[in-house]
């Protein structure tokens, strides 16, 4: 390693690297630089080793005791490991053999259609200072994820400008991995989003900045509706409901909208008799993942499409040339 550039520099540059490519990095960022002041502190001349890595990552700043932390701190910094090896190739890469694997994807809740039909309805009941304004605005707000699939931080910073009712289009911008994409609706959708905007036009000042989905009570009248709003409101209307828990989270959350949407799509294909894996690039597209493997999670770790998953399974192994041992 270049003993006159310290790892921090190292760090900064990385990062400023990787966030000139659309890397948003901001967890990852700041373990990188822990890492790299953690190191410069040893004052240390030897190649960095997977001791040394160990080392940082079991001091974790909660001082949890638990490896499972300590691998997902070696995992955020392996690819600034990767990066140091072409300033010295000695620089040794972590891997999951050192603390154990990450703990893998819990499944999640898929909704049932009158679950979904359940919600939207309790929501449209809730009372606010103006009436109907705040039913509204929590019944679009979870019809629109339930029917796109959109994050819940993507359907909270809509923009009126990105919402175009004409063309039935939404406009997604500096998404979780800093991207930015366009999700097609179905006209059934644009109805319902035209008619919410309609009746909160009649109540606030309207601008292209204006956030689609605005709070109506008291002084949040108008403004952006927080994370933590919405969640309090999804807890409640759940508690309400009764429903009883499929997935392996402490109970249905909102963003198993989302997943309910993706299987509902790829099941909808399998009915249909079409090429699953030809649609799933699309799909995953549509859904803003930024690999298409993150959308095949859904064939094996959702328990409704372990059946198609299988499916495939059997089918390649009757390829000319498979393996049968």
């Amino acid at each position: 390693m270049n003993a006159r550039m310290t790892m921090q520099a190292h760090a900064t540059n990385y990062l400023s690297e990787r966030r000139r490519l659309g890397f948003g990095l901001r967890s990852t960022g700041y373990t990188v630089m822990s890492f790299a002041r953690y190191i410069d502190d040893l004052n240390s001349q030897e190649p960095l080793s997977i001791e040394i890595m160990a080392d940082w990552a079991r001091k974790d700043k909660g001082n949890s005791g638990k490896p499972s932390t300590w691998a997902r701190r070696l995992k955020k910094i392996r690819a600034f490991c990767r990066y140091l090896q072409q300033f010295d190739p000695r620089t040794e890469v972590p891997d999951d053999t050192i603390f154990g694997r990450i703990g893998q994807r819990l499944a999640p809740h898929i909704y049932s259609e009158q679950e979904i039909i359940d919600l939207l309805a309790a929501a449209h009941k809730l009372d606010s200072f103006i009436p109907g304004l705040r039913g509204a605005t929590y019944e679009t707000l979870f019809g629109l994820i339930a029917s796109t699939g959109l994050r819940v931080s993507e359907a909270l910073h809509l923009l009126d400008l990105d919402v175009d009712l004409k063309l039935g289009m939404l406009t997604i911008r500096q998404t979780k991995f800093a991207k930015s994409r366009h999700v097609p609706m179905h006209p059934s959708t644009v109805d319902v989003l035209r008619q919410y905007q309609l009746q909160r036009n009649c109540h606030i000042e309207v601008s292209d900045e204006t956030p689609f989905f605005v709070g109506a009570r008291g002084r949040r009248l108008g403004l952006p509706l927080s994370m933590e709003q919405v969640h309090r409101v999804f807890i409640s209307l759940r508690n309400q409901l009764g429903w009883i828990n499929r997935g392996a989270h402490n109970g249905p959350r909102i963003h198993d909208l989302r997943h309910t949407f993706v299987v509902r799509r790829v099941l909808l294909w399998q009915a249909q008799g079409l090429d699953v894996d030809q649609q799933m690039l699309a799909l995953s597209t549509y859904v803003g993942h930024t690999n298409v493997t993150n959308t095949y999670w859904y064939l094996t770790g959702i328990p409704q499409l372990m059946a198609l998953a299988a499916e495939k399974f059997e089918d390649f192994t009757q390829l000319p040339g498979a393996c049968h041992d």
